[in-house]
């Protein structure tokens, strides 16, 4: 399982490195010799047959895009520092971007519509789909205990109960239970992505590099 999910938008400063570190068919070379697991810049030359500065150019390019990291550092018999290189173990989602704060509010809203229809409609049809006897079903007098007063007429001793034997909540309890539940994945899905908004937005970015 990957360690990071990575999200960029076509444009931004990720997507433009990325761009650049597989623009060319060495590029796409060197990333597939990586699949067999790490190595270092010489051994992706002699594994490639290409000279080692150009794995290495690639190889810092492909680092710097976080296509690539360094997993370990080995210590050559000069004593010179060796680096063990590997992909990254992340996962890197393409969205679009958000045009503007108006379209994402549009959106949920629109959302928010249909979760509202979607209810209204478990609250008319679900009555009619429960068994007999049941919550918001058809209530059977008959199988209730009668008393008769003193004048003579029977009355009912019990009225029809919150929960059936099985436990069932009524339809209302249902609905709103989805209704409500629904609503909170909804509120925080739209939270995150205004916030995911005014992280990314021109604006915003301007004042974190001021």
């Amino acid at each position: 399982m990957a360690d990071d999910v990575v999200v960029i938008q076509p444009g931004d400063e990720r997507a433009q490195k990325i761009a650049r570190a597989m623009a060319s068919q060495t590029a796409n070379a060197v990333i597939q010799a990586f699949g067999g697991g790490p190595l270092t810049s010489s051994e992706v030359a002699r594994l490639m047959k290409i000279p080692i500065t150009t794995a290495s150019y690639h190889i810092e390019n492909l680092l710097d895009a976080g296509l690539l990291e360094v997993t370990e550092t080995r210590w050559s018999e000069k004593g010179r520092e060796v680096k063990v290189y590997a992909l990254a173990n992340q996962v890197l989602i393409i969205a679009p971007p958000v045009s503007d704060l108006r379209s994402v509010l549009q959106k949920y809203a629109t959302l928010f519509g249909l979760l509202i229809f979607a209810s209204l409609s478990l609250l008319t049809f679900l009555p009619l789909v429960l068994p007999q006897g049941m919550p918001g079903g058809s209530w059977d007098s008959s199988a209730v205990p009668k008393m008769t007063g003193g004048s003579g007429e029977e009355f009912s001793t019990l009225r029809a109960p919150a929960f059936d034997t099985a436990g069932t909540p009524p339809v209302h309890d249902l609905v709103m239970g989805f209704f409500f539940g629904a609503c909170a994945v909804l509120l925080a899905l739209m939270v995150y992505e205004v916030y995911y908004w005014w992280r990314t937005a021109p604006r915003a970015q301007k004042e974190q590099e001021g």
